[in-house]
């Protein structure tokens, strides 16, 4: 099969056929899977049957993977996070449960681990079982939006850190969601709003629902700052949806762009992705 790699919108987003994700890869095609992952921020492939060994096998490929933090509710410490409306016997678990809960966070839209002092570089889902209508996942890009930042603004931005935590994601949908071991594991960090991509030196705005403050900042001014921003990246033009099917998989470096799940059905339809983890390379500050 010869791999290509096509445009999904202007700004983020490439379909790559011709390649299965089920056999061994080459290096080649990794360096070309790699290189196209750096230029469009989130890579789709459909029609991929594939077992959580080959998917974990498949990230090697990509980058050092990360394991799950034993104490994060969707994982168990292996490197496998199960993001799904189902108990352990695959029934559909109560809207009123914490789980779920915790888990409705991901409709708000957010960068992987900015909430962490090494962010994540990126993650694979791949989808298992999808509801009829709605849970899309969209990806805004971070990179493009940063470039038509007006000038002035670009020129603001310059050397502001923000503080990141999880628990100010989940305080935006309920109190007490985090148990006290995993807060424990994911104290307050300092990123910059302005990151750099390492291997593209392209810069991009680090912002989210994990963003809580500018540092030396008034509260409520900073705050502000961090929603113009996001809602700046978040334009139609920067965004790019998903539409799930199942054995889709969908690469994206979270370094590019933030994303969030769109609601559905929870109390009627199932949903589970399964999704590996690409570790980061460094503080951002």
């Amino acid at each position: 099969m010869t791999l290509s790699i096509n445009l999904l919108t202007e700004h983020i987003g490439a379909e790559v056929q011709g390649v299965d994700l089920a056999s061994p890869i080459g290096e080649e095609t990794f360096a070309q899977l790699r290189d196209a992952l750096y230029r469009h921020a989130v890579l789709v492939f459909h029609g991929q049957q594939i077992t959580d060994e080959q998917q974990v096998a498949f990230t090697e490929g990509l980058g050092t993977l990360e394991m799950m933090m034993p104490s994060d509710p969707a994982g168990d410490g292996g490197p496998i996070a199960i993001l799904s409306n189902l108990d352990e016997n695959g029934e559909i678990i109560p809207s009123d449960d914490t789980r779920i809960l915790y888990t409705i966070g991901n409709t708000l839209w957010h960068s992987d681990g900015s909430f962490r002092r090494v962010p994540l570089r990126g993650s694979l889902l791949a989808a298992k079982v999808v509801p009829p209508t709605g849970g899309e996942t969209e990806f805004a890009s971070t990179c493009a939006s940063y470039v038509m930042l007006p000038d002035e603004k670009k020129a603001e931005l310059q050397g502001l850190v923000a503080e990141h935590s999880m628990a100010h994601s989940r305080a935006q949908i309920a109190p007490d969601l985090i148990s006290d071991a995993f807060l424990k594991d994911t104290p307050p960090v300092e990123q910059l709003v302005v990151r750099i991509i390492p291997e593209t030196g392209a810069k991009a705005l680090l912002v989210g629902s994990y963003a809580a403050r500018i540092i030396g900042w008034p509260i409520e001014k900073g705050q502000g700052l961090l929603q113009e921003l996001l809602d700046w990246v978040t334009q139609p033009q920067f965004v790019y949806r998903h539409n799930w099917c199942v054995n889709d998989l969908l690469v994206y470096d979270n370094r590019c762009c933030v994303h969030r799940g769109r609601p559905w059905d929870r109390s009627a339809c199932k949903r589970v992705l399964h999704r590996t983890t690409l570790a980061g390379d460094g503080p951002m500050t």
